[in-house]
Parts: C-alpha cells; sequence; structure tokens
C-alpha cells in the first residue's frame, strides 16, 4: 500500500487538473484509436473482452448487435450471484405482500421494545432488498456483453426517476428496474412510458394511489409531462396538467390480498394485475380536454388515449432526442442532429434503437469522442471493467460506496428530475480527489472487491493487470503525452495503475 504523499506532487497536480477540463487534451484519434473511442461511449468502458469483440466484428457489426441484442451472456459466477437473491426469485407481488405483513406484524406487537427490534427488522430487511437491487444492477453493467442495453438502462432509470426511500419503494427498485425498463430500453418508447406508467413503484413514488374523483393529486400528471414526455416548454398548460390528473384517477396500487368491493355496474371495469390496480370507485367518469383533443370519459382506456398522444408528440421526440444526446454527445448537443434524431423518433414511431442509430452514425458524435466527462456511475463502472475484464467480483459494496461518496447512489435521487446529466455537475476538485482514491484503492488491490460479506469473510487476491497487452496494443496509443509521461513516472506497479486510473482520459468518454 501507498499513500499521497509518495506521489510525485506535478503528477498529482496533472492529472486532477487534466480530470476536471471540460475536454480531455487527447490528439485526435486515428482509425484504431477511434474505434476504441466509439467503444468507450457505447459501453460501459472499455475491457480487453469488448476491444477483442470489436476488432472481430468492426464497427458496424459491434453497433448493430448492441442496438438489437439477444440475450445477455454473463460469467457463471456472476450469474450465480443474481440467481441467488431474493428479487431474482421471488415475484414482486409476493416480496411486496410479504413486506407489508412484516410491517403490520411489527405494528401489532404490544412491548414497546420488541415493537422497535421488529420495525428495525422491517427497515433492515427492505434495506437488504435495495442493496440486492443495486448490486445487479452494477453486476450487469460491469459484466453484460448487452453494454448499450445497460447504458440505456441506466439512462431510463434516470429519466423515469424514484427515490428508493419513499414508502417500501425499496422492496419494488429491483423490478422497476428488471421488468419496467430494462425490457424496453432500446425498443418503443411507448412500450417503455407504458411499462412505467403502471409499475408500483412509480405509482406510489408520485403519489397516484392517492389521485381520486374529487381529491384530485396532480404530482403524477406534472411530471409525466414536464419529466418525461413533453419537456417543461412542451406546449401544455396547467389545464392539461388538471385533465390528464382526471384521467389518471382509480390508476394506483393494492398491496393487500383483497379487492375493493367496486359498484355493481362498474364491476366489469375493475383491473389488478400484480400490485397494480385500476378501482373504478376512484376514476372521475367526466370527459376531458386533454392537449386540444376530447378523451371521452371510459376508465382506463382513457389513459392508454392520453400515452398515445404524449407519447407521438412532436415536442415528446425533441425532449427524447435531446436528451439522449446530451447522453451520449455533450451538454448542448448541436440543433441539427437533434432534430435529425427527433424526425428519426417520428418516423419510427418511437423507436429508440432507430433514434440511437441516427446519433451514432453522425458526424457530429465522431466529433465528440472523448470529450463527455463520466458522471460518477460511468467511472466506477469503466474503472472496474477495465481493472478486471470478466474475472467475477465477489462483493458489489466497494462501487456502492464509492457511488454514495460521489452524490450519485442508485434509486438515490430524492427529486423525480434525475441525476443531472451535465459534465459541470461532477467535474469539481472535490470529485477529482475522490477519483484519485478511488483510483489508489483499485490501483493497489486492496479495493476489497474480492472479500466476501458476512461473520467469515473471504477473500481472493486480486491486483489488477493494467499494464497488459490490451494496454500496449490498444490504449497506449489513445494517451496524450502527459498522461504518458505520467506513468513514466510511476516507482511501482501499483502507482503505474493509480495514474492510469486517475488520468485525463480515464475521466472522459
Amino acid at each position: 500500500m501507498f499513500h499521497h504523499r509518495l506521489l510525485p506532487t506535478t503528477v498529482i497536480s496533472l492529472l486532477l487538473l487534466a480530470g476536471c477540463a471540460a475536454t480531455a487534451p487527447v490528439a485526435p484519434p486515428e482509425h484504431a484509436a477511434q474505434g476504441i473511442a466509439m467503444l468507450e461511449r457505447a459501453s460501459w468502458g472499455v475491457n480487453a473482452g469488448s476491444v477483442r469483440q470489436l476488432q472481430k466484428e468492426g464497427w458496424p457489426r459491434y453497433l448493430q448487435g448492441q442496438l438489437h441484442p439477444g440475450k445477455a451472456s454473463l460469467p457463471p459466477a456472476i450469474q450465480a450471484q443474481i440467481d441467488a437473491m431474493s428479487i431474482s426469485q421471488v415475484p414482486l407481488d409476493q416480496l411486496v405482500m410479504a413486506m407489508e405483513q412484516k410491517r403490520r406484524d411489527a405494528a401489532a406487537v404490544p412491548d414497546d421494545a420488541a415493537k422497535q427490534q421488529a420495525q428495525k427488522d422491517y427497515q433492515q430487511e427492505l434495506n437488504r432488498l435495495a442493496r440486492e437491487a443495486a448490486t445487479r444492477s452494477l453486476l450487469l453493467d460491469v459484466y453484460s456483453t448487452n453494454q448499450l442495453q445497460q447504458q440505456l438502462s441506466w439512462f431510463w432509470l434516470n429519466h423515469f426517476s424514484v427515490h428508493q426511500g419513499k414508502h417500501n419503494l425499496r422492496a419494488m427498485v429491483g423490478d422497476y428496474e428488471a421488468n419496467a425498463i430494462a425490457p424496453h430500453a432500446l425498443g418503443k418508447f411507448r412500450d417503455l412510458l407504458g411499462a412505467t406508467v403502471h409499475h408500483p413503484a412509480m405509482l406510489r413514488y408520485l403519489d397516484n394511489e392517492a389521485n381520486a374523483v374529487k381529491r384530485i393529486n396532480e404530482n403524477y400528471a406534472r411530471e409525466l409531462m414536464e419529466l418525461h414526455t413533453l419537456g417543461v416548454n412542451g406546449g401544455y398548460s396547467q389545464a392539461d396538467v388538471q385533465e390528464l390528473a382526471r384521467i389518471l384517477t382509480g390508476v394506483g396500487v393494492n398491496l393487500g390480498t383483497e379487492a375493493p368491493k367496486v359498484k355493481p355496474a362498474l364491476q366489469s371495469q375493475y383491473v389488478r394485475r400484480g400490485l397494480f390496480e385500476f378501482n373504478p370507485n376512484r376514476h372521475d367518469y367526466g370527459d376531458k380536454q386533454f392537449l386540444g383533443h376530447t378523451v371521452k370519459g371510459r376508465g382506463l382506456a382513457e389513459l392508454d388515449e392520453a400515452l398515445d398522444r404524449l407519447s407521438r408528440s412532436p415536442a415528446t421526440a425533441r425532449f427524447i432526442s435531446g436528451k439522449l444526446a446530451q447522453y451520449f454527445v455533450g451538454d448542448n448537443p448541436p440543433e441539427a442532429l437533434v432534430a435529425r434524431m427527433a424526425a428519426t423518433f417520428e418516423q419510427s414511431d418511437g423507436m429508440i434503437a432507430d433514434v440511437l442509430q441516427t446519433l451514432f452514425a453522425s458526424p457530429e458524435f465522431r466529433l465528440s469522442l472523448g470529450k463527455k466527462f463520466k458522471d460518477p456511475m460511468h467511472y466506477v463502472v469503466s474503472a472496474v471493467r477495465l481493472s478486471y475484464d470478466d474475472k467475477p467480483i465477489l462483493n458489489a459494496g466497494p462501487m456502492l460506496n464509492w457511488l454514495s461518496r460521489m452524490g450519485q447512489p442508485l434509486y438515490g435521487r430524492q427529486t423525480p428530475d434525475g441525476y443531472p446529466l451535465a459534465d459541470a455537475s461532477w467535474a469539481s476538485p472535490g470529485q477529482m480527489t475522490t477519483r484519485f482514491d478511488i483510483a489508489r484503492t483499485i490501483g493497489s488491490g486492496s479495493a476489497g472487491l474480492f472479500k466476501t460479506d458476512g461473520p467469515q469473510p473471504q477473500e481472493k487476491v486480486a491486483f489488477p493487470q493494467l499494464a497488459s497487452a490490451l494496454y500496449y496494443q490498444s490504449l497506449q496509443a489513445t494517451l496524450s503525452p502527459a498522461t504518458r509521461q505520467a506513468l513514466e513516472q510511476a516507482a511501482s506497479p501499483q502507482e503505474w495503475n493509480t495514474f492510469l486510473l486517475s488520468s485525463p482520459e480515464m475521466m472522459h468518454r
């Protein structure tokens, strides 16, 4: 183990200052280096396996495989870790109902001390389920062959953001990500939107379960237009918010086993799918005026009509295209690129893979390579991918801690707007100091990624071999002279690893 004070101060300042720069000082990449740069942007970060795949297939074929992926392949040990999780084994409705029973049982305990302990046990079980979800998410990001789908899963999870701290959402976030978000990440936007609207995590988070006729709650209706579809300048009015809230009345969650008593005339309108419930007793059956059209009051079908209109609006095409371009190109993406992406969105009826095809084929995309500053998620995942390739980590805990330290924990954004995507939100001196610390911890092999949890922890020796064939054959050519000079000054393999993992190039994608 070595310490900051042993590092040449010139090297530290070089790496920290260059890391804070808005653009990485790398010369324009040549053909092979450009392939690496494109791979860095389309994936969570390069590793030896993905570079071999790119070299074997070439960029066009590699990209098509990412845009239209088959079943992801994972190292068997990682698949086994995921399969062993409660959230992988127990369906959402069973899991949540069991937790609700646990909560009710705890509340019914007469003895104060015993009640406190029972309530603490309930909270700890919720924490465990949320940690499982975050661990599974990170393992898929590091090891899945479907890298673009994983990046898009995080992007949409952030776009349709929910906060795990509310109610019992810690028991729901795993299913929300795995079943509402991931399967639709590259498909039709309308399907993705519908999956989030019908998921109990979203309905609970934005209070739509409290939205009923004569007791209107506008929270979800507002965010559905402002954040999820049309955008803040999408041409809707406060009256549209109110009318969409009326359309959403009765759309909610049932965490119990009993169905409500519905008026006989409305019985056929009642819908229950898992925890999702449409209760016609709570619905406003009047006609609505929404975005300039009359929506006939007829129950749950009104919601489908509203979602069709929202997902097919030109404002939604522009807003979603702009956000994707910000994520994959830069903070202020060129208007012409966003316009071409929006045109593809409209022509393809919101097919996300087609919109991304337009983005990746653009000259604007290639010009932006190497210049996008990594948010904490991209930095952490790319550092672990580069350091360990497909070697299975035993403990994602250190990665979860790093994300929390840098202010971007999974499911941790309290407001519904999601984490900011702009470089300036993350490129601060404090962030760089933390990243240097993470680089040093991984680089010295003492990160704890290979140490199991539990009463008798086991630890495997896992020193990252970063000075590898991948580095000398592919990565070295992408580094600036200043970074290569810093690497030459390293006094040990640990220092060398640290310098590479905290280099300006490692901070950008």
